[in-house]
């Protein structure tokens, strides 16, 4: 596909999909959505990590408005379905790592955007806000999903009901992130966060994935079955044995991946 607003860059088995609207600070319309689910496979496909990031000041800024007022009445029904969804279902159903790197503003679906991926990385400088009920609306593309499970179902439901800047460092106490970074070492940060995820056992990373999302439906019992199924299918691979051999041998492991 010949991008138009994001940019896909792929070295050292690193694929950086950066949302390129840097003029409305990346907001979403149709063909971004469309472009960012195409990117994000052909990311799998290509590479061993994904990192998510923007271009300019912002991150995502959300839904560009400009793409659903004017034009006579908007189904959002059919837009989430449709267009959210997709792109959203290639984020979380991708099989390689994913960090969302949020250099600047992440708000509305912008904000849930940036939580879609496996691990949120943000420089200090950055902020998320569920501005929707400042326009009469929901947290949408993911955010009544994401947000409880990440920071709690109360500071969900004040994050969403007052619609308040929630500065990176605050995201980070709360649980909501994993780490905020200092704005001048940010884009080293990742990197080297995204190519440490690149040398490492992408199976069981994988395994990792499904074990702790799978874990909000299961009792222990039925939990500890999905550790030993998947810890069967890790310890058959290269990686282990290679994971146990550089350890005994003292020296970096030379892990092979999927």
């Amino acid at each position: 596909m010949d991008y138009q607003t994001i940019t896909l860059e792929i070295s050292d088995d690193i694929a950086v999909l950066r949302l390129n609207r840097a003029d409305v600070m990346n907001a979403l319309n149709t063909q971004m959505r469309v472009e960012i689910a195409h990117a994000v496979k052909a990311g799998e496909a290509a590479a061993r990590v994904l990192v998510i990031t923007g271009a300019g000041r912002a991150f995502c800024s959300g839904q560009d408005l400009s793409d659903r007022i004017g034009g006579g009445p908007v189904d959002m029904e059919a837009t989430l379905r449709d267009e959210y969804l997709p792109m959203l279902r290639a984020i979380y159903d991708c099989k390689i790592p994913t960090i969302s790197a949020v250099n600047g503003a992440a708000a509305g679906a912008g904000a849930n955007l940036a939580l879609a991926a496996d691990v949120v990385i943000a420089a200090k400088s950055a902020f998320f806000l569920q501005a929707f009920t400042r326009i009469g609306l929901i947290p949408d593309a993911g955010g009544t999903y994401w947000m409880p499970r990440q920071m709690g179902a109360a500071k969900a439901m004040g994050a969403a009901l007052f619609a308040d800047k929630i500065s990176a460092e605050q995201a980070d106490k709360w649980g909501m992130i994993w780490e905020a970074v200092e704005d001048e070492t940010f884009e080293a940060h990742w990197m080297a966060r995204a190519a440490h995820l690149a040398k490492g056992p992408t199976v069981a990373y994988e395994a990792v994935k499904e074990a702790i999302r799978g874990s909000w439906d299961n009792d222990l019992t039925e939990q500890l079955n999905v550790e030993g199924r998947l810890q069967g299918k890790c310890g058959n691979t290269h990686d282990f044995k290679e994971g146990v051999s550089a350890f005994l041998e003292k020296r970096p492991a030379n892990y092979k991946g999927r």
